[in-house]
């Protein structure tokens, strides 16, 4: 292989794993939320008991 074809394949991998990388830290730092975590909109409000 030629030395660009290595230097292109060595970005080409720096962009997929720090694309990957950058992911993994963003959904640690903000979790996709639950169905279940979701308040009920039929509920009546707390305090609205009726």
């Amino acid at each position: 292989m030629t030395t660009s074809a290595v230097l292109m394949m060595i970005v080409a991998m720096l962009v997929v794993w720090g694309g990957l990388v950058a992911s993994v830290l963003f959904l640690r730092a903000r979790p996709e939320v639950d169905d279940t975590e979701l308040p009920d909109p039929d509920a009546a409000p707390p305090g609205e008991q009726g």
